[in-house]
């Protein structure tokens, strides 16, 4: 069963962000108030829920919620500063995006950077842990999900409707076979073996 909230504070978002791991599309963060009588069975981390239990829970979060944001960054932005900090960038613009402004952050993972002046506490698995945290995972990823299925279909070779950017073997042999795209992440190691220079 999950918690409702980590702090005493009514006012506490929950964040998480989907698409760390993927080699294409955008990191996706989401965050994410609950009222205090906020109730549900069924919502856990993401990662534990079914396609079609996400998105019944997309609109129920969505009614419920005091308050939710959901933010893409771009590969481009993941280039330029890393994963792990378009990744807290991302959780950060959801976050300062609330209104009302929280008065106490939880993050999914180990890692973050203070965001304005809220307090905040890092919770590893938090996604399994507590309510807002879970929330904001659904959403994060059923946002991206639909980003995915939106630019499938303008490069359906690289089936990112079903892989959603993630490194399968379809996915590099595609890259491997048509090259990278503009959704790609050039940081990134697209492909496992380094391309040899041939004399």
């Amino acid at each position: 069963m999950l918690l409702p909230n980590f702090s005493e504070f009514p006012l506490e978002a929950g964040t998480d962000e989907a698409g760390r791991g993927c080699l294409s599309g955008p990191v996706t963060a989401a965050a994410v108030i609950l009222p205090d009588d906020f109730k549900s069975e069924l919502l856990t981390d993401s990662k534990q829920l079914s396609e079609k239990q996400r998105q019944y829970l997309r609109p129920y979060i969505e009614d419920k919620a005091i308050s939710f944001k959901v933010v893409h960054l771009s590969p481009d932005i993941i280039d330029e500063v890393n994963i792990l900090n378009a990744s807290i960038l991302a959780m950060q613009q959801c976050v300062l995006a609330l209104t009302p402004k929280p008065q106490y952050l939880i993050v999914d993972g180990n890692r973050f950077k203070p965001c304005g002046d809220i307090p905040y506490s890092t919770i590893i698995k938090g996604d399994s842990k507590y309510l807002n945290i879970a929330a904001a995972s659904v959403l994060a990823k059923t946002y991206r999900d639909d980003f995915m299925e939106k630019i499938h279909h303008e490069f359906p070779m690289y089936n990112w409707r079903k892989n959603k950017g993630y490194p399968t073997i379809q996915h590099r042999n595609a890259i491997r076979e048509f090259g990278p795209t503009v959704y790609h992440r050039k940081s990134f190691r697209l492909l496992p073996e380094q391309l040899k220079l041939k004399f």
